[in-house]
């Protein structure tokens, strides 16, 4: 009988992740990462929070942000729910935290690699969702006057 190493075993788990299936652990994943909150602190994060023309997001660089330029972006969010959906980042590796030591103290977050690359599908998942949201609440709209 031979034994696989670590690195075996995680390759051979990646090859089999199907988020399809219930027990797999990727299902838990694509859960966290389509949550608003995390779409937007990403956005936020990797520089998309400036509007552009006709609304449209425009790119800057990726950047840090303290916990309450965060919350001050992210508008209805409390502070329970950016404090949670920040935690389950960083344990997820997405993002950095990082605490220097001023009076006060300041914390910072920033996106890791694994974090921008997430970021780079989520800005257009949020663009797409403001580029069409005319087209949806017209939809919503014809579809409360056929059901009255």
């Amino acid at each position: 009988m031979t034994t696989m190493k670590a690195a075996e075993k995680r390759s051979q788990a990646k090859v089999e992740f199907n988020a399809f299936l219930a027990e797999c652990p990727s299902r838990q994943l694509l859960d966290r990462i389509s949550d608003k909150w995390v779409v937007l602190i990403l956005c936020a994060l990797g520089g998309d929070d400036k509007p552009g023309p006709a609304g449209a997001a425009h790119a800057t660089a990726p950047r840090a942000l303290r916990y309450s330029e965060l919350s001050r972006l992210l508008a209805g969010v409390s502070q329970k729910m950016l404090t949670q959906t920040l935690r389950s980042l960083e344990h997820d590796g997405l993002l950095t935290r990082t605490v220097t030591p001023t009076v006060p103290v300041t914390v910072t977050y920033e996106l890791t690699d694994l974090g921008l690359s997430l970021h780079h599908m989520t800005r257009g998942l949020r663009d797409w969702a403001q580029t069409h949201m005319a087209e949806v609440l017209a939809h919503r709209e014809s579809g409360e006057r056929c059901t009255s």
